[in-house]
């Protein structure tokens, strides 16, 4: 088995998410990955401003903690996965538009956040370490060049570089880290493709998700506000922000099928607030609701739709709402993108707004079919962590036998 072949190795992970989030992509990589190897979480060190600012910013509590020698910086939170906070501030340098004077400082950045991996690499023991960095181009940056270890792997699940924190010197440092990393792994084809603009060695290992709560012995009596609306019913659970969604899409649909109500779970941004959607009578915002009533609101949805707006921040993403929706053996229909063509097998791909109505009137004539919806949930189960880490083996293995 795969999981057996790399085993009893040392990994360090870092990245732009934290161990105690809720959710994330690298926490849950760093939990299955700790079922066979010893893993150790480095949180990202706080920067000058945020420390200046932190009596402003709860989320900080557990760095400032270490920071002031009220809390050891290494803590195990779970069978061989250790959480480190590094005892630094690093120097905030964001605001800085020349990139000799930014690449000169960054470097300083990454030095001494190394120094503070070290210290956790000595205090576990930890030999021939496998990093893994998620997302993070500015203070990982010279990792790899600081630490040298015996593999440098880069995780990318999301496009950040179009985002305006990181698009000053994040479009020009992500290729050059992805360039001189050792392995490149994403959760899209698209941003494999990407990465093999930069690195051979760059391979598409899937998404994971935990899928548990998205069953049908999770579904509660039908909620008050939607027990009214008249079926058909096309629905959405997700954040209705406008540079991810097409509002104009979904206007048309309301418009062209006046006789399909579309009802939108999730909390909306000014944008969608003050759109012309809430002044047609087939549509219905319920807002954000507890994650544990989504399986009942999708229960109730006849056909669930991902009106996807394309720009260089969604083409890539993986859209995780697929495999909830999948998983009540629902039938969908998404708009087509590169990262979408894992799905077309069991996905209905609109590719505009017109398409959007025959692959609905489509969608609602297999509500009942029981055969496509064992298939749906049978394919969104494998979407598991379990097989996400299996993938990143692969890929490990894959390289350490093309150059040993």
């Amino acid at each position: 088995m795969i999981a057996d072949t790399l085993k009893g190795r040392d990994f360090v992970i870092v990245g732009i998410q934290s161990i105690d989030d809720e959710v994330g992509n690298i926490k849950n990589i760093a939990y299955e990955i700790a079922k066979n190897n010893r893993v150790v979480f480095v949180h990202l060190p706080v920067d000058r401003i945020t420390y200046l600012r932190s009596k402003h910013n709860p989320s900080i509590k557990k760095k400032l903690e270490v920071l002031k020698g009220k809390r050891e910086a290494l803590e195990k939170v779970g069978e061989n996965l250790w959480s480190y906070y590094p005892r630094i501030i690093t120097e905030s340098i964001n605001w800085i538009k020349a990139a000799s004077a930014f690449d000169f400082l960054n470097k300083i950045n990454s030095k001494r956040f190394a120094k503070e991996i070290q210290k956790a690499i000595k205090l576990l023991g930890f030999n021939n370490v496998i990093l893994i960095n998620d997302n993070d181009f500015f203070r990982s940056q010279y990792l790899k060049e600081f630490l040298e270890p015996h593999l440098n792997i880069y995780y990318m699940r999301d496009y950040f570089t179009y985002l305006s924190y990181w698009k000053t010197h994040g479009e020009r440092l992500e290729p050059q880290l992805i360039e001189k990393t050792d392995l490149a792994v994403t959760n899209s084809i698209f941003l494999t493709n990407h990465c093999k603009k930069y690195n051979e060695n760059a391979y598409y290992v899937g998404q994971g998700c935990d899928l548990s709560l998205f069953t049908k012995e999770k579904v509660k009596p039908t909620p008050n506000d939607i027990a009214p609306i008249p079926r058909p019913i096309i629905g959405y659970v997700g954040s209705l922000v406008y540079t991810r969604l097409c509002i104009d899409t979904i206007s048309y649909i309301a418009n062209e099928r006046k006789d399909w109500n579309l009802v939108f779970i999730g909390p909306e941004d000014e944008v969608f607030k003050n759109s012309k959607l809430h002044e047609l009578p087939n549509i219905f915002f319920l807002g954000k609701k507890p994650i544990s009533e989504a399986p009942t609101y999708l229960d109730h949805f006849d056909v669930c739709i991902n009106p996807q707006l394309i720009n260089i921040n969604t083409v890539g993403n993986y859209p995780l709402k697929i495999d909830e929706y999948l998983a009540m053996g629902k039938p969908v229909v998404a708009t087509e993108t590169e990262a979408m063509e894992i799905f077309k097998d069991h996905v209905h791909l609109a590719k505009d707004k017109e398409d959007y109505i025959l692959k609905i009137e489509k969608a609602l004539s297999e509500i009942n079919n029981e055969e496509l919806q064992t298939e749906r949930r049978k394919f969104a189960a494998s979407h598991s962590w379990e097989n996400n880490v299996k993938e990143i083996y692969k890929a490990i293995i894959a390289l350490e036998a093309k150059y040993n």
